[in-house]
């Protein structure tokens, strides 16, 4: 790639990055957006110094290190009660990450994993954890105090709350579960579907739930009639799942572009896909959807990232190819900056706000 084909990407003049040197598992800004963080396979989170808005981006400061786990790092959340983070390792810890750096432990499995973790915001500094262990899913409030425990047929393969905090889903073999958090009796609206099923998502507004399968396809549930909803034709499996902000489009990996499914006008059944910044024969890894506007970023396999305007199918070219598979995106919670991160340990931010 030419000196010049570099330049016409984001990350050259509006962004930094840094060499890591270990796989990314994933970038999360902090709920107040000052903080972004990377969690990577070597049991370590590194803070991205200078990624706040209006620092110099070529400032040449260090991503210090913060040693979490003893192991790889698995899941990754926002701390919903602070300004900190969530993650569980395959040393079978759930763990805290201080805004000041300082580690604590909120729960400990033993030799089990911890897979899957989501957290949920609630008013007043207070909110909640989920961690999913085997079969199990615990759920926490902020302080780390253990409410309840949700057991499931098989192991959990992905966890999210609602748009409003009140259900958790789970993904496991044969369906889903959706749990209401606050029930005095906890019996599971059960969602099924046989086949092994290993990713999960729910609608903004609740209208739908969708998970990933192993067979390259989606599967869904309007709900609250519980219609089924199938959506396949992909080359790869889905590893990556995101709605836009008000819940029009699904974003999905697994294809060598964008797959959109449209939730409106009676869809996705019926409806054909909208595919965006495809067509080279590389996979898209990663999806992330701007939490204000109808864009979308996307990671590919050969390390290229980009931005697409849903409704014009403009895209900005943001991170050349060639650092690795992109394993991580997020965007801040303003919308203004685009974190990434590789398998190779490639790791960037790029401010995409107005100059």
């Amino acid at each position: 790639m030419s000196q010049s084909d570099v330049a016409s990407f984001l990350l050259e003049s509006r962004g930094h990055s840094r060499e890591l040197s270990a796989f990314v598992v994933a970038a999360r800004f902090s709920r107040d957006g000052r903080t972004l963080a990377f969690a990577l396979g070597d049991g370590t989170v590194r803070i991205a110094a200078g990624a706040a808005p209006g620092t110099d981006a070529a400032n040449g400061t260090d991503w210090p290190a913060h040693t979490v786990h003893d192991g790889a790092i698995l899941c990754f959340a926002v701390d919903p009660g602070g300004d900190g983070f969530i993650s569980g390792g395959d040393d079978g810890t759930l763990r805290r990450l201080a805004g000041d750096g300082t580690v604590s432990d909120i729960a400990s499995f033993g030799m089990k994993w911890v897979e899957h973790v989501a957290t949920y915001p609630l008013d007043k500094g207070k909110g909640l954890i989920a961690a999913g262990v085997g079969k199990l899913v615990r759920l926490y409030d902020e302080t780390g105090r253990l409410l309840k425990e949700l057991t499931h047929p098989s192991s959990v393969t992905g966890l999210v709350f609602d748009g409003k905090g009140k259900r958790i889903g789970a993904s496991h073999y044969n369906g889903a579960s959706l749990w209401f958090v606050a029930a005095k009796t906890d019996t599971p609206r059960k969602l099924e579907w046989k086949g092994s099923h290993t990713g999960i998502i729910i609608h903004p507004e609740g209208e739908a739930v969708v998970t990933a399968m192993q067979e390259n396809a989606l599967h869904g549930w309007k709900l609250p009639d519980g219609q089924h909803m199938r959506m396949s034709g992909y080359p790869a499996k889905t590893q990556s799942l995101s709605f836009t902000r008000n819940g029009k489009w699904l974003a999905s990996s697994g294809a060598d572009a964008m797959v959109m499914w449209p939730f409106f006008g009676g869809g996705p059944m019926g409806k054909a896909p909208l595919e965006l910044a495809g067509g080279d024969g590389i996979l898209c890894n990663q999806v992330a959807c701007h939490p204000k506007d109808e864009f979308v970023a996307g990671g590919f396999a050969d390390g290229l990232v980009v931005i697409a305007d849903v409704g014009s199918s403009r895209i900005v070219p943001i991170v050349p190819p060639g650092h690795g598979a992109v394993s991580a995106l997020a965007w801040s919670p303003d919308g203004a900056r685009l974190a990434f991160g590789t398998e190779t340990g490639f790791a960037g931010v790029v401010d995409l706000s107005r100059r």
